[in-house]
């Protein structure tokens, strides 16, 4: 991470063109932001890594696509509408609005766990600590009140027909209304999984913290429906499957650890994280929880339908417990990018950046330099129509071959092509590995051969 700063990995995205400010044309709208071309590869290759883990790879898993909008009843049985709520304070000197429980984390510098405390404990802390504003530096604040998180709009043709739903704060609700239509139509049997990959949205108090904190970002989350007898095993489990998962992808052991929670949500049995060291301290990456059978019983209930499971070898009729996984996805790129960011120097004392991500998630797996564009240009596209039946390519023709080398290693690239003189007689090319800047000449298909093995998890 070499000693990266959220101002500095902000700007180093948005100079890559990996993050812009969403609709930065007309000054920008706060917590927005927008993927760009690099920037959007390796989000794609982080979702496809997390199904091909946790879908194709998993047992008797089965993934759905549910709608953003859900009749609102699912809310309320969820139990959102009525207590989806952060703690907020408001500065009264500049009206700035905090989330009192990320006030007293940052001043503790996360010593202090204020999910934990009552409101009434944050209002102590925050008076008996003089704790500041973080925007005009003045210790006095409102008390703590709850506010939601949930955001909002109506349905209808006319004024007079409007009717009010939600914008999902979360893709699970989604999985727990398709459990009979999964386990029907691919006739399922208890223990299976059902999986989503989707945008959710929160009203967040402090929106911030770069990708952190959005009103808008991606879940990936996975839902094991299992007999409450298995479910401690499968929640241990779980949690191993999600630590294993972050370092396959090349995250830094030593980056992450878990956190279990010492507040459980009422109908909870078990929860923990698996935190991330972000530029800004140890923040939450992955949760893992032990739901019981909250979810189907509220939802059978709410909506008059039985989601019980008939066991059909020991004819048992049960609601099965959950244990869910859940990523995001956006928090995931943010946490990928930090750890695999690096400043080093070279041989002759020349600093450079570069970004040492695992090849399956990079944006582009092979840079097709041509050394003279005008000598070796038409090869490059031969070359470039052979590579990108297989792999993202980039093409770079500008500056020198040093500064082109430079160029792909600060967005991560894991090799660069170098067409040459010998290319067009021999039909071989350099092959440069960014981490270990190693030249061999190889031909195409042995290049292709090295990149995919190189590439594939």
């Amino acid at each position: 991470m070499s000693n990266l700063t959220l101002e500095k990995l902000t700007n180093f995205c948005k100079d890559n063109g990996f993050i812009f400010s969403g609709s930065e044309i007309y000054g920008g709208l706060a917590n927005t932001w927008d993927f760009g071309p690099v920037g959007v590869e390796i989000f794609e290759n982080l979702k496809r890594a997390w199904w091909k883990t946790f879908v194709q790879q998993n047992d008797n898993t089965f993934g759905v696509d549910a709608s953003i909008f859900m009749n609102s009843k699912v809310w309320e049985a969820s139990g959102h509408v009525g207590s989806f709520n952060d703690p907020k304070v408001d500065c009264k000197s500049c009206k700035a609005r905090h989330r009192a429980d990320n006030l007293i984390e940052a001043h503790s510098k996360n010593t202090v766990d204020a999910d934990a405390l009552t409101y009434e404990q944050m209002d102590q802390y925050i008076k008996d600590k003089k704790v500041v504003c973080p925007k005009c530096g003045k210790a006095d604040f409102t008390v703590t009140r709850k506010f939601s998180q949930m955001l909002n709009t109506t349905t209808g043709v006319t004024d007079e027909n409007q009717n009010l739903i939600y914008l999902r704060p979360e893709t699970a609700q989604g999985q727990f209304v398709n459990f009979l239509n999964v386990q029907r139509t691919m006739r399922a049997k208890v223990p299976f999984g059902i999986a989503q990959i989707g945008k959710a949205f929160r009203n967040e108090v402090t929106p911030g913290n770069f990708l952190f904190r959005t009103f808008e970002f991606t879940q990936m989350e996975h839902q094991l429906f299992c007999h409450s007898k298995d479910a401690m095993d499968f929640y241990e489990l779980y949690k191993q499957r999600a630590l294993n998962f972050l370092l396959s992808i090349g995250v830094k052991k030593e980056n992450l650890r878990f956190k279990d929670h010492s507040k459980l949500s009422h109908y909870a049995k078990a929860a923990c994280d698996i935190q991330y060291n972000f530029p800004m301290g140890w923040q939450e990456l992955n949760g893992i929880h032990h739901r019981s059978a909250f979810d189907l019983t509220q939802h059978s209930q709410f909506s008059g339908k039985s989601l019980e499971y008939f066991d059909p070898f020991t004819n048992e009729k049960y609601i099965p417990t959950v244990i869910e996984n859940s990523i995001g996805a956006t928090r995931l790129f943010m946490a990928v990018v930090s750890d695999a960011y690096n400043q080093e120097k070279k041989e002759n004392g020349e600093e450079r950046i570069v970004l040492k991500i695992h090849p399956a998630i990079a944006p582009y797996k092979v840079a097709v330099l041509p050394l003279i564009k005008k000598n070796h240009g038409e090869k490059a596209k031969e070359v470039v129509g052979a590579l990108n039946k297989n792999f993202m390519v980039a093409t770079d023709e500008a500056g020198s071959i040093g500064k082109r080398y430079s160029r792909q290693d600060e967005i991560g690239t894991p090799f660069c092509l170098t067409i040459d003189e010998e290319s067009l007689t021999k039909n071989t090319y350099t092959l440069r590995e960014r981490d270990s800047m190693k030249q061999e000449r190889l031909t195409l298909d042995q290049i292709i051969l090295k990149v995919l093995k190189s590439t594939t998890l």
